[in-house]
């Protein structure tokens, strides 16, 4: 049967079987991966959870790992990263929790419009954000917000393995409305050596109150010097966290979902051109920057993530000149494209549809 695929996608060149069976149903491709939304849940004010059902070219995730998802808006493909919130010992089922911000193009288009029915489109999974084979005997999880859902991952995944060590889950929201999972939280804490121990910012319904401190910490897990801590919510938690745990020496210790920015291969001094953001009519000067910068620096106020070319937050299509990636140094010229404002620099004149 394989074999009469390849025949028949080599026969079918330049599109391929997938560009045909997707005509009959997307979920049909073989190649691509793809996944339907099953069932749609908004369990706290500012988060869509979906429910999907991946198509057969998925190869399951391990805990923790993020997915580039993409879905078509008005015509144009989006893509971001999101990491799946469920247990890794169930490949048929993925779910993901998705906070919408306010300037989240994909975040407030999947919070407001998807269906079950609809079909995105999934990468294989990546990153290093993960549990070791050897599961270690002691184990901190801490999270902020929509942080929660790689080690809540992690957690479903031991309790699948019926894991016996000590678990102890630190999250921080600003109310208990915006804690989402409440209910299967309060049950995953009642497991033999888990706790679940949450923090509210604003209100004194948690289990502490507060920002992060080494006073939570001593409550939380007084153990946790012993223990692999697991961390991943917004840049002020995970810096405290990182501070704190610098100053104990416990750096190594201490496992974050970040990602090291690339060099950037600048130059300055030789930049020419003019950039216009068609959308909003403001026009510079190039500066040589990356154009996430110059959008900023110009007074807009784009959508972004990373800000390093990993989670394609800031896609936006070019529709005239050329940009060189920063990266790679290489320079593409293609009208209506789709880049990353955030490791594009222009060369010449550009224009962008932002």
């Amino acid at each position: 049967m394989g074999r009469l695929a390849a025949l028949a996608g080599t026969l079918l060149t330049p599109h391929g079987i997938d560009r045909y069976l997707e005509l009959i149903d997307p979920m049909l491709v073989r190649e691509e991966i793809r996944a339907e939304v099953t069932e749609v849940r908004r369990q706290t004010p500012g988060t869509v959870t979906l429910t999907l059902r991946p198509s057969r070219a998925w190869p399951g995730f391990t805990a923790g790992q993020y997915m580039r998802v993409s879905v078509d808006i008005d015509g144009v493909r989006r893509t971001r990263c999101y990491s799946p919130a469920g247990s890794a010992h169930r490949p048929d089922r993925l779910e993901l929790t998705i906070r919408a911000h306010e300037h989240g193009l994909v975040s407030r288009y999947l919070h407001h419009t998807a269906r079950p029915g609809l079909v995105l489109g999934l990468s294989r999974p990546e990153g290093v954000f993960t549990l070791p084979q050897a599961r270690p005997e002691k184990l901190l999880l801490i999270s902020g917000g929509s942080g929660i859902t790689p080690v809540l991952s992690m957690l479903r995944t031991l309790a699948d393995e019926d894991h016996r060590g000590e678990v102890t889950l630190l999250h921080y929201a600003a109310t208990a409305a915006d804690v989402p999972y409440r209910e299967e939280l309060a049950s995953l804490g009642t497991r033999p050596g888990t706790r679940v121990v949450l923090a509210h910012t604003r209100d004194g319904e948690g289990h502490l109150r507060g920002r992060f401190g080494e006073r939570h910490l001593a409550e939380a897990a007084p153990w946790y010097r012993d223990a692999r801590t697991y961390l991943c919510g917004p840049e002020p938690l995970r810096d405290a966290v990182s501070e704190l745990y610098a100053e104990a020496g416990l750096s190594e210790r201490l496992h974050t979902e970040e990602f090291t920015p690339p060099a950037l291969r600048l130059d300055t001094g030789g930049a020419s051109g003019r950039v216009r953001f068609a959308r909003s009519g403001t026009e510079a000067d190039n500066t040589g920057r990356p154009l996430l910068e110059q959008a900023e620096a110009a007074g807009l106020s784009p959508e972004h993530g990373c800000r390093m070319g990993i989670c394609f937050s800031c896609t936006q299509v070019k529709a005239k000149g050329a940009v060189r990636d920063v990266r790679s140094g290489e320079v593409s010229d293609d009208e209506n494209e789709e880049i990353q404002l955030c490791i594009s620099v222009p060369v010449g004149d550009v224009e962008i549809d932002c």
